[in-house]
């Protein structure tokens, strides 16, 4: 996959995909903005992404669901890491029968040279902060827990009942 996010796709839809960098939030803000000036606004974000930057996976997130955006996972596709956080802005949220979403443990911190006391306050603040997402986005932050027991060279995926019960799909199809 990509270094970071790549943008395409025509009409209403935009296929995004690779892992997300710091800076693709602010890339995406500017996509979404370009379409919609050009008379093409997106209203489904197709999403196949390895994960990366937290962050910028919150924004983009945020992004979605002020611009009422839905978001899939298409057949094939994978979304995974901090992917689920953008997944969870799409007002209307699909995973396709043989896309997979999973999760795992994150690193929030700035450096690796931190003494254990501020290294876990960031840990903290990060996870306070998705938990605030996920809720404000309709999906159960109990979602967190097989996240966080999921090292972070591992990925958990989640079967289509856990999907339904987290709130991370809004119709079973």
């Amino acid at each position: 996959m990509a270094d970071r996010l790549a943008f395409d796709g025509t009409g209403d839809r935009l296929n995004v995909s690779g892992q997300i960098a710091p800076g693709d939030a602010e890339r995406m803000v500017q996509e979404l903005s370009r379409r919609s000036e050009a008379g093409e606004p997106v209203r489904v974000v197709n999403l196949d992404s390895t994960g990366g930057s937290v962050r910028d996976a919150l924004a983009i997130g945020r992004e979605l669901r002020e611009r009422e955006i839905d978001t899939d996972i298409a057949d094939s596709a994978i979304c995974f890491s901090a992917c689920p956080y953008i997944f969870a802005g799409g007002v209307e949220r699909t995973v396709n029968q043989g896309g997979r979403l999973g999760v795992h443990q994150h690193y929030f911190g700035e450096s690796t040279f931190l003494p254990a006391f501020m290294a876990v306050n960031d840990i903290q603040r990060g996870q306070a902060e998705v938990m605030a997402h996920l809720r404000a986005m309709g999906v159960d932050p109990a979602l967190l827990e097989p996240a966080m027991r999921t090292p972070p060279g591992e990925i958990y995926i989640l079967d289509r009942q856990e999907l339904v019960e987290f709130r991370l799909v809004t119709s079973d199809d």
